[in-house]
C-alpha cells in the first residue's frame, strides 16, 4: 500500500481544491464515484488514472476522510446552489422553448428520433 507521504505528491491543492497532480481531476470527482460505491479499479478506468494515482488518491482519502468529506459536501452544496440559480433564471426561457412549434428544417431529425424511440434505442424523457 502506498504511504500517505507518497499520496501528497499525487494529491495537490489547486485553485479548484484537492486535485490529482498533472490532471484537471479533483478528489471531489473521485468522491462522486466513491460515494456511489464504485470500486477503485473502475474509478481508475473511468477517470483514466494510473494504478499509482488511484492507489495514492484512495490512500489520501482514507487518511484524511473527515477533511475530504467536509470539502466534498461544500462542493456539492455550491453545485446545488448554482443549479438552482440557473434553473430559476432560465425557467421562462425553457418554458418558451418548450411551447414554441418545431422548426420545419428539423422535421427529418425529429422523425428519426421518433423512430429510435419507438424501437427502444434512445431514452429521452
Amino acid at each position: 500500500m502506498t504511504s500517505v507521504a507518497n499520496s501528497r505528491t499525487t494529491v495537490v491543492r489547486t485553485g479548484r481544491g484537492l486535485s490529482i497532480s498533472g490532471t484537471r481531476i479533483t478528489l471531489y470527482d473521485v468522491m462522486d464515484y466513491v460515494t456511489a460505491g464504485w470500486p477503485a479499479h473502475l474509478i481508475r478506468d473511468r477517470l483514466q488514472l494510473t494504478d499509482q494515482q488511484i492507489t495514492d488518491v484512495m490512500a489520501y482519502i482514507e487518511a484524511h476522510r473527515a477533511e475530504v468529506e467536509r470539502e466534498y459536501q461544500a462542493v456539492l452544496q455550491t453545485a446545488e446552489e448554482n443549479r438552482r440559480y440557473w434553473q430559476e433564471r432560465n425557467q421562462e426561457r425553457f418554458a418558451r422553448i418548450a411551447s414554441s412549434p418545431p422548426k420545419p428544417e428539423h422535421a427529418d431529425a425529429r422523425a428519426k428520433l421518433q423512430n429510435y424511440r419507438r424501437a427502444g434505442r434512445v431514452y429521452i424523457p
